[in-house]
């Protein structure tokens, strides 16, 4: 359970949610351009209109918004400081939604015009790391959490700065002869720098506190962010340089930093107070496996002919198995507590109100997430083996999935 802030840092409720359900739509429709453009991708193609959209709505529309969403609140319990300005948050808010549905949409009707709802989209996102600057700025001691969320912010900052640049390369031919370097290192500071980092970070906070664990070391941490750091960075050499020693050394350090962060939390879960813990909590716990073990795959991966055939699926794996699942996890825990602090807390003692468990549906968590594992599996392979049959059972699985967590979390709402 996440704690009250007891120096009135908490925000206003209508800000994070506003993000999260932003998300949550975004999240519906990703999965449903995917199904109807399955053939395209199972034939291996994912650089065309439809995936380019169906995978930012994912990564911008729902990631990205609901990890803000999540940022607003967590940041003044994490930190102990007040967001800066909440009414700035809330025209980021609009300024964003609307910069990452007009540019969602012209990806996909037409993306050599995307480049102004680009800019857009990159205003709302430099209002949010202005945002976090200004609220950081006030924390009164720097921490590991510190940097590795402000670390997290930079990636963000070039991962839309290097996502504008391919557009205007689109567009101008400016840059052409690094467009394949610019490109990857985009997604490497999306995917393994803005949501690894910031999860790591988070994750940090959360662990133990939805285990109430104590007396665990953090020295490991440094190690982590020391280690994953200098990957990214390795990595992102390498791409410019075409040196294959450099990257295969920075994907060596990005799977030992992300092997000692496994290592580091399930310390963190031995010293719990808390024997059974919630079944959210624990998918998020095994998304963290399931990351560690892509890793390991895009290692060995790296080391053999097929690495340019399999590092389209394996990123799909990061994607879905770890950073979407680790943030549903957390979703189905903060979620509740956002909306029960919100309605009932000050009623405490005064009337009867329900539990914390009552506003969530504890129940659904298993099948959901094990039937999202299992469809998402089903997609992987469908690629791999180029099966249209198994791809459009998995991928339709999945969507009715995706729908049905998004009505679940909408449904606390109601309580």
């Amino acid at each position: 359970m996440l704690p009250q802030s007891s120096m009135g840092n908490e925000t206003n409720i209508k800000l994070p949610f506003s993000f999260i359900i932003f998300s949550l739509i975004a999240l519906v429709l990703s999965q449903i351009l995917v199904l109807i453009n399955g053939q395209m991708l199972v034939n291996g193609s994912f650089r065309i209109p439809a995936i380019w959209s169906a995978a930012h709505l994912l990564v911008l529309g729902w990631a990205l918004m609901v990890a803000m969403g999540a940022m607003y609140q967590l940041v003044p319990v994490a930190f102990l400081t007040k967001i800066w300005n909440e009414k700035f948050g809330f025209i980021q808010f609009f300024v964003t939604a609307l910069g990452i549905a007009s540019f969602s949409w012209m990806l996909y009707v037409s993306p050599q015009n995307a480049f102004l709802p680009g800019i857009l989209m990159l205003l709302g996102i430099l209002m949010f790391l202005f945002q976090m600057f200004m609220t950081l700025r006030k924390q009164a001691k720097p921490n590991i959490l510190t940097a590795f969320v402000g670390s997290a912010l930079v990636c963000l900052f070039l991962t839309i700065f290097l996502g504008i640049t391919l557009i205007y390369s689109l567009q101008t031919g400016f840059a052409a002869e690094y467009y394949q370097a610019i490109f990857k290192s985009h997604l490497l500071m999306g995917v393994t720098g803005w949501f690894t980092l910031l999860i790591f970070g988070f994750s940090y906070k959360m662990a133990p506190m939805f285990s109430l664990s104590h007396g665990f070391p953090m020295v490991h941490a440094r190690y982590v962010y020391g280690l994953y750091m200098s990957g990214l960075v390795i990595t992102l050499i390498s791409f410019f340089s075409d040196n294959s020693y450099l990257l295969k050394a920075g994907f060596f350090l990005l799977l030992v930093g992300f092997s000692v962060f496994s290592w580091h939390v399930s310390i963190i879960i031995k010293k719990r107070l808390k024997k059974k813990l919630d079944h959210s909590f624990s998918f998020a716990l095994a998304a963290i496996g399931l990351g560690n073990l892509v890793h390991l795959a895009a290692f060995i991966a790296l080391w053999t002919e097929q690495f340019s055939i399999l590092i389209g699926p394996l990123v799909y794996l990061y994607l879905l198995l770890w950073i979407v699942l680790s943030i549903m996890g957390y979703l189905f825990k903060i979620v509740p507590f956002l909306w029960w602090t919100y309605k009932y807390s000050k009623e405490m003692g005064k009337r009867a109100v329900p539990s914390l468990k009552d506003v969530m549906n504890e129940q659904v968590v298993v099948p959901f997430f094990t039937i999202f594992v299992i469809a998402v599996l089903a997609v992987f392979l469908s690629i791999i083996f180029k099966s249209i049959i198994l791809f459009n059972v998995g991928q339709f699985v999945l969507s009715i999935v995706f729908i049905a967590i998004a009505l679940t979390i909408l449904n606390v709402l109601k309580k």
